[in-house]
């Protein structure tokens, strides 16, 4: 019993402070900002128009209603794109914190996810003003967005634990991730049907978690139905496994941190 209460003040202690983090990272971020939080809208939408531009003017992909289409599939892959770069600099940005005796540095990874989710939200009734705008039909499907997001934030805090981490002793690691965001995003269906991908090479292409998540994020939205639970069952399966191993080798590292930063 008083194990269980102390974890319980534990994860307390660790959801306020993530809180407080995240706040402090967009009061930061926006301080004197004319736009503020706009800016959150602004770059996935100059993305989206340029997108819409070459493929339904240049090399029109045929794809329906694809200002709804590339517009979730930009604005999902923005959250964890930024997400898993700020990730890298979570424990090396953070010296003052991360050495300061009792501080749970394995928040910050959270915090930083915790924020750019925060900015998702924040994109998230443009995006439904957009899918209604290109013919969208919302209906049931809107439940399972709760769903959606918890799947993309545990994959995306799996990553962002073993990229913080590894930073630490590999600063090589924020370019290196920079190029595999570069290629997964062209391996991602953000910009384009995944069914365009030649049958020889589904196997292995669906391997990729996005295939999932995006498909489900426009099931729900654009078809106004519920997506493919059993797929988005083991897309789950893969981040909760991910996050607990992350975050265990995260702690194993920690003791270090404060050395090497």
């Amino acid at each position: 019993m008083k194990r269980t209460t102390r974890r319980n003040h534990q994860l307390t202690v660790i959801r306020d402070l993530a809180i407080q983090l995240v706040i402090r990272e967009l009061r930061l971020r926006y301080r004197r900002s004319a736009l503020g939080f706009l800016w959150a809208i602004a770059l996935p939408a100059g993305q989206v128009l340029v997108l819409i531009f070459i493929f339904t003017v240049v090399l029109p992909t045929g794809i329906g209603r694809y200002s709804a289409f590339v517009s979730i599939g930009v604005l999902v892959w923005t959250w964890f794109q930024a997400a898993v770069i700020m990730s890298a600099t979570a424990i090396t940005g953070n010296r003052e914190l991360v050495r300061r005796p009792g501080f749970p540095s394995d928040v910050l990874p959270i915090a930083t996810v915790g924020t750019n989710l925060f900015l998702f939200l924040m994109a998230v009734p443009a995006l439904v003003i957009v899918v209604i705008w290109a013919g969208g039909q919302l209906g049931v499907g809107v439940i399972a967005l709760p769903l959606l997001i918890a799947v993309q934030f545990m994959l995306t805090l799996g990553i962002a634990y073993f990229v913080a981490s590894l930073n630490v002793s590999l600063r090589d690691t924020q370019q290196i991730v920079n190029i595999v965001l570069l290629l997964l995003f062209f391996l991602s269906p953000i910009f384009y049907d995944a069914a365009s991908v030649p049958a020889q090479y589904r196997p292995w292409y669906d391997l990729n978690p996005f295939v999932a998540i995006l498909d489900g994020y426009r099931t729900a939205l654009v078809h106004g139905t519920l997506p493919d639970l059993v797929g988005l069952a083991e897309v789950a399966a893969v981040a909760i496994a991910l996050t607990l191993v992350g975050h265990r080798l995260f702690l194993r590292a920690s003791h270090r941190f404060a050395e090497e930063i």
